[in-house]
């Protein structure tokens, strides 16, 4: 017998097990399957050099087929999960609303039609707070007048924002207190137009729990 015989089983072995090793198992079979039918085909000859090769050629063609499968395997592996979204900042426990130019008539604290879409959306952000939740509700004006007067004034329209938001739907239990502060509490400089529209406006604390 030939060293090329001998040495033939042995590399057609080794080629076939380094091919296969990437595949899983329910794969070997078939890729022994093909390498021994293309073996087998050229061995079938009866003619020892080309028995030898059929041998040799049948092991490219089952290694080839487990590299192809094998290769295909590693590629159809999933990518791992992305990592979760950040769970968003909790409010804070403090926070201040501050509404400006509502309509009120001179020496009026009824609310003009056209401030119901502003309120109407603070109505539903208060209604979305926990049950727990704490408001504290002022009103102030600017410094023209007397004092005695701006703190009626004030206190009146503090209560008118309280009644539609309670009317609006939040809850009347929520609301801790309201008061008005005159002009005691300015945020601008009373000698100016715009200074005194800032100063004219009323303020929702809202206390988190």
């Amino acid at each position: 017998m030939s060293i090329t015989r001998t040495a033939l089983p042995l590399l057609l072995v080794s080629t076939l097990l380094t091919g296969c090793a990437g595949l899983q198992k329910s794969d070997w079979p078939t890729c022994a399957l093909v390498g021994g039918v293309g073996g087998a085909g050229l061995g079938s000859i009866e003619n020892s050099t080309w028995a030898g090769w059929g041998a040799l050629i049948g092991g490219v063609l089952g290694a080839s087929y487990c590299w192809v499968h094998g290769a295909s395997e590693q590629v159809a592996v999933a990518p791992p999960a992305p990592a979760p979204e950040p769970a968003p900042a909790p409010p804070p426990k403090e926070e201040t609303i501050v509404v400006r130019d509502l309509h009120f008539a001179f020496d009026s604290s009824k609310i003009d039609s056209r401030d119901k879409d502003k309120l109407d959306t603070i109505a539903s952000k208060l209604k979305a707070e926990p049950a727990s939740t704490e408001l504290d509700i002022s009103g102030h004006t600017d410094s023209v007048g007397s004092d005695a007067y701006n703190q009626k004034l004030s206190d009146r329209r503090a209560h008118a924002v309280a009644d539609y938001l309670v009317n609006a739907g939040v809850p009347a239990s929520s609301i801790k207190s309201v008061e008005g502060y005159g002009e005691s509490k300015p945020v601008a400089d009373n000698k100016t137009k715009e200074g005194r529209a800032d100063n004219r406006r009323v303020e929702i604390q809202i206390k988190r729990q």
